[in-house]
């Protein structure tokens, strides 16, 4: 179990991502798409989406610096265990909330608003259950080894993370992770498998071509000037 969890699931994440995308971009260009629902409801998506997006976008620059930022990188940059232990346990914990709240109001919209809620399907629900999970198990994970200076993943789960890139998992180093940690490590990974046939796809697109494009130009016209033209004060030229 040990080897299927730590030195198979990984990969089998990674691929089902990778094949995802490919599938994605060549046969279903046009789904690749949040498919927005703002035009039936925007008030509260103007405040459920801005705070889920900043949010998550916090939590995955936490787990990038945690995962893949050697301890000895951070040493070396002044930062002791006491003060990276702190602002992960309070900053992790800030952006885990603004990411929860922001789904918690999305899934709250979906199903108090009639168009939006019929707009919703069986694969939005899967994404939100373990998009939620994943989060909710991350902080749980987290408060519940709070003490002190905390569970330490950086000395287990982060080498074990980084040790995946050389194809050669060191599973050995997740031997005595807490269980809380370990359930996150294997929603996480879920989730990632499950990105590309989601919405979350769009995740990966980004507007590259807006750095290069024209500009457009936008000029406003007075209403009263549609149509004929309009007659003008004064004296005209007539004709000879």
């Amino acid at each position: 179990m040990t080897t299927l969890l730590w030195g198979v699931l990984p990969y089998v994440a990674f691929a089902l991502l990778v094949a995802g995308l490919v599938w994605r971009y060549r046969y279903d260009k046009f789904g690749w798409t949040t498919r927005s629902s703002q035009v039936y409801e925007s008030k509260l998506l103007n405040i459920a989406s801005p705070a889920f997006h900043y949010g998550i976008l916090f939590v995955l620059a936490g787990h990038l610096v945690g995962l893949f930022v050697p301890v000895s990188w951070a040493e070396a940059a002044g930062v002791s265990e006491r003060t990276y232990h702190l602002f992960s346990l309070y900053g992790g914990t800030a952006a885990g909330l603004l990411a929860v709240a922001g789904i918690v109001l999305l899934i709250y919209r979906r199903r108090t608003n009639a168009p939006v809620f019929r707009a919703t399907t069986a694969n939005d629900k899967v994404m939100y259950i373990v998009l939620l999970a994943a989060i909710v198990m991350g902080m749980v994970a987290k408060l519940a080894h709070s003490s002190g200076d905390g569970y330490d993943y950086r000395q287990s789960i982060a080498p074990w993370a980084r040790s995946l890139f050389t194809l050669q998992p060191d599973i050995d180093r997740m031997a005595g992770v807490p269980v809380l940690y370990e359930v996150h490590a294997v929603i996480g990974m879920v989730l990632i498998a499950l990105v590309p046939y989601t919405r979350l796809v769009h995740m990966f697109s980004a507007p590259v071509q807006y750095l290069f494009r024209p500009y457009v130009v936008y000029r406003s016209r007075d209403p009263e000037q549609l149509g004929p033209r309009p007659e003008k004060r004064g004296w005209e030229r007539t004709g000879s």
